[in-house]
């Protein structure tokens, strides 16, 4: 009776009637029309669109602007004539030890303060104009090396003094010891860059001893060096992946194999895996419940309460408070009391949500095709974000570079003479066309923002990241509704494997495409406006930061966390009308609506099936990373020993990055063969609900 009255009260449920079992049903349908065409149409038109993008941003855009230094007349390093010298040196570098001047330099095009000039190779000692260069008589060209000076200049046979020089910046007052990073000769501060030995004893800026001057260089240039010095360490890192790679890749098919063994042997270990799971819970919470009793009754005779400790930093003070104890196990006692009534009242649920468990490892053993299909997805979106980052890039460098002529040192001689905004072109520009301004120099200062195309910049980025979303998340959408349709051909085949298509995977990937493109990109585009508005608001946040009162700083962090709460609904309802889309073929928004009201009909179950569901693949990734890492760090780190193989650990400079490698790739091997099997307890659970009757052995065909 109670059963028979829980049906009825089913069946008159505001979110609609279940759909009564068919006999004849064998499937996804195969006989369905397009769905949607008009959001297929216009998704279409916005690949069309975003390709017309790329292509002008290809024509306009120079990425050299980014890709490569310049001198201080905006001549590239590395190319054309400068092709013998990819680095350029900086003659001040105290100048420019900023983070944010290098920063600029190096991805904004933006010149540092002082004169650049390429090279073939970066100083790499300690050097200075000594006195005896400002003796009558002395000869510049016995004292500078030509190849740090201004190309343009002849230091051979000159008239100016090495005063002169140094004032009109044709040649450095000093350097020191580089190292190219990203093509730009920064300081290195590390090794035996500083030894003693290796400093010269008027290696001293005007005012200053030598080793005044060294802490000035050291302290100008310490977040410049903290940020780019980075070569040495990254090149000990590449040839530690260059000798270990085959170990890693080894470590990588472990972790699938692993994974893949798991997925399919849950087919027997399930039931076993979520009892003990569950239980393991429950013990844990009783020992919490024990452990915080014990250390109530032991502070029994302790006087100390909140009123007397206040607020502070210190937790373990409020550790030795009896009553933090007791509100740990009045607390710790309720979650235990609910989990148990859960566990008796819902055992049913659990034995349901076990046995689809169980029918997705079948599923699985059948169609191992699927496991291999987030690979197909990861190319995809690695051809989406390449795409996007090239055409950002192509766009940002979009426009002729200007070039105006700027007093490096105003201080030096009468600089009034240079016009305002005046132009200038750096492959003809000689700077003794300002003799009463020795630092003039023709110098980058942006892109030509003339233009149709230049004057939209902004907005064809904006573009750019829209249609990106879009394409990124259609294809997650194609990936979700091509593997629903191959576990659905699998659960309506009565004979199992007799009954079971042929090449599953591949016919339900190509109903999607032939049918489907406008209903998913319906889905992803409703998606992607959210995400869009998400982005709008962390801009906004992040403009704004400065300028917040208490008051409006609230309100924005109520619309972000509702706007990532819409966003996790949204690719719920998805998830699951993509389901629906592959079993019947209809549109989007049908789809979705019976896939929610089906979904609310059986909220209890949905609720014990995703919970069981995430704590079985939580304990599988704990598992397999788990796993892996161990075994890593005690192969890298010598703990376990490989006779008859020429891999020695002591050769390794950073054993711990190999172990980071393996146990991130692991993850994401891991992630990847556990979403596809995610993926098959959604689907098979929808299909289940959808035909539910009391006749289980008629709903779960095995």
């Amino acid at each position: 009776m109670g059963r028979k009255k829980q049906e009825e009260e089913q069946n008159n449920s505001e979110y609609g009637e279940p759909v009564q079992f068919d006999p004849t049903f064998t499937g996804p349908i195969h006989k369905r029309s397009c769905t949607d065409i008009i959001c297929c149409v216009l998704f279409m038109l916005v690949i069309t669109g975003y390709m017309v993008v790329g292509i002008l941003a290809w024509l306009y855009g120079d990425p050299r602007h980014v890709l490569y230094p310049r001198n201080s007349t905006g001549m590239f390093c590395g190319m054309g004539q400068n092709k013998d010298k990819p680095n350029v040196m900086y003659f001040d570098i105290i100048k420019c030890a900023t983070a944010t001047n290098i920063m600029a330099a190096a991805l904004q095009g933006l010149q540092c303060p002082t004169t650049q000039v390429c090279v073939k190779t970066c100083p790499s000692q300690f050097w200075i104009l000594p006195p005896s260069a400002h003796f009558p008589g002395a000869k510049p060209a016995d004292y500078f090396q030509k190849e740090y000076c201004v190309p343009s200049f002849q230091l051979e046979g000159t008239k100016y003094s090495a005063m002169d020089i140094v004032n009109k910046e044709l040649c450095p007052l000093f350097y020191i010891p580089t190292t190219s990073v990203l093509g730009r000769c920064l300081p290195s501060l590390g090794g035996s860059a500083y030894n003693p030995n290796n400093i010269p004893t008027n290696f001293s800026l005007p005012g200053l001893d030598v080793n005044e001057t060294l802490a000035a260089i050291r302290n100008s240039t310490a977040d410049l060096t903290n940020g780019f010095n980075i070569k040495d360490v990254g090149l000990r890192i590449f040839e530690d992946f260059a000798k270990s790679w085959q170990w890693i890749v080894a470590g990588l098919v472990i972790a699938m194999v692993l994974s893949v063994l798991f997925l399919l042997l849950l087919r027997f270990t399930a039931p076993i895996l979520v009892w003990v799971l569950i239980i393991g819970v429950l013990a844990a919470g009783a020992f919490g419940i024990w452990y915080c009793y014990n250390e109530y009754t032991s502070l029994a005779n302790s006087s100390l309460t909140f009123g007397n400790v206040g607020i502070t930093t210190n937790v373990q003070v409020y550790l030795q408070v009896r009553d933090t104890w007791l509100a740990f196990l009045i607390i710790l006692s309720i979650v235990e009391a609910i989990l148990l009534l859960a566990l008796i009242f819902l055992r049913t649920r659990i034995r349901i949500a076990i046995a689809l468990i169980q029918e997705t490892s079948k599923a699985l053993g059948h169609m191992m095709s699927t496991l291999f299909y987030p690979i197909i997805t990861f190319v995809l979106l690695l051809v989406c974000v390449s795409y996007w980052g090239i055409t950002a890039l192509y766009l940002a460098t979009s426009g002729a570079p200007i070039y105006k002529v700027v007093a490096m040192n105003v201080s030096q001689g009468d600089c009034s003479v240079i016009r305002a905004n005046e132009t200038c072109d750096p492959e003809t520009f000689n700077f003794t066309q300002y003799p009463t301004c020795p630092s003039a120099r023709c110098v980058f200062i942006n892109y030509n923002s003339e233009g149709l195309f230049q004057r939209n910049l902004f907005n064809l980025q904006i573009y750019n990241v829209f249609a990106f979303l879009w394409c990124v998340n259609f294809v997650i959408a194609l990936g979700h509704c091509t593997l629903a349709g191959a576990f659905a051909s699998y659960y309506w085949a009565f004979t199992k494997p007799a009954d079971i298509p042929t090449f599953p995977l591949i016919q339900s990937f190509m109903r999607a495409l032939r049918y489907h493109v406008g209903s998913l990109a319906f889905g992803a585009l409703i998606l992607t406006l959210v995400q869009i508005v998400r982005i709008i608001l962390e801009y906004l946040d992040h403009k704004f930061k400065e300028a917040q009162n208490p008051c409006t700083r609230f309100i924005m962090c109520c619309l972000k966390c509702c706007f990532w709460c819409l966003e996790k609904f949204i690719k719920f309802i998805n998830r699951n009308a993509y389901i629906m889309i592959a079993i019947y073929g209809k549109n989007f928004c049908v789809s979705a609506k019976n896939a929610f009201s089906l979904l609310m009909r059986n909220i209890i179950r949905v609720v014990v099936l995703d919970k069981v569901t995430d704590l079985l693949l939580f304990f599988g990734k704990l598992f397999v990373v788990g796993g892996i890492g161990v075994l890593a760090f005690f192969f890298f780190s010598g703990r376990i020993q490989t006779p008859g193989t020429t891999f020695e650990t002591a050769a390794l400079n950073y054993y711990w990055m190999p172990i980071i490698t393996v146990v991130f790739g692991a993850y994401l091997i891991a992630h990847g063969f556990f979403s596809v099997y995610n993926m098959g307890v959604d689907t098979l659970f929808l299909c289940f609900c959808e035909y539910y009757t009391p006749h289980i052995q008629h709903t779960v065909r095995v």
